[in-house]
């Protein structure tokens, strides 16, 4: 599998890759074994990664990474369209959620897209690839996913940040983009002292 590493904030690693031939789980466990590992300073043979086991149907599982049988004190987020995955490495406590997307999507996702958009021109698609991730990335970061429907979420004008409004919690965006394919990053953002 090929991978890069995306420019991300301080604290944050992230790595992109792609592989259609390989499975989505294999994909972000890999990279995950690949960012801890680089994180700990450490082979990455000597990295398990592992999912938490579903509290219920529908419940969507994290990783967690262990060495020698301890947990390492580290959250990792992930997220898959199609061949590629990428997958964010933080310290325990942080709030953040990840999307990624192809920059050429079919006519279902693109209608799902322009159905809960704010957008007063949905057929911009650079635009509205931007507007979604980043919509898709505050429901992920938010911790509720798409138990929030993706038209409650606010974004400001230059799309640098993004709240669900009955919650007064806002998250700073980020665009890791890539090689063909529209990655947001949303990280909690601390209230102004």
């Amino acid at each position: 599998m090929q991978s890069v590493r995306l420019d991300t904030p301080e604290g944050i690693g992230a790595l992109l890759g792609w592989d259609p031939q390989l499975s989505e789980h294999d994909r972000k466990r890999m990279l995950a074994r690949e960012l801890v590992a680089a994180q700990l300073g450490i082979e990455e043979k000597q990295v398990r990664i592992e999912r938490e086991a579903p509290g219920q149907f529908g419940f969507h599982t994290q990783l967690f990474a262990s060495v020698e049988e301890q947990e390492v004190p580290l959250l990792i987020k992930n997220a898959s369209f199609r061949g590629a995955t990428v997958v964010a490495i933080a310290p325990p406590g942080t709030q953040m959620g990840l999307d990624l997307r192809d920059a050429h999507p079919d006519e279902d996702a693109l209608r799902e897209m322009r159905l809960h958009s704010h957008l007063l021109d949905e057929n911009d698609l650079d635009t509205l690839l931007r507007h979604w991730t980043r919509v898709q990335a505050v429901r992920e970061a938010d911790g509720r996913g798409t138990r929030v429907k993706g038209d409650h979420v606010r974004l400001d004008s230059p799309l640098n940040k993004g709240w669900i409004p009955d919650r007064k919690v806002y998250f700073r965006l980020h665009d890791l983009s890539r090689d063909g394919w529209i990655i947001t990053l949303a990280e909690h953002q601390q209230p102004a002292a």
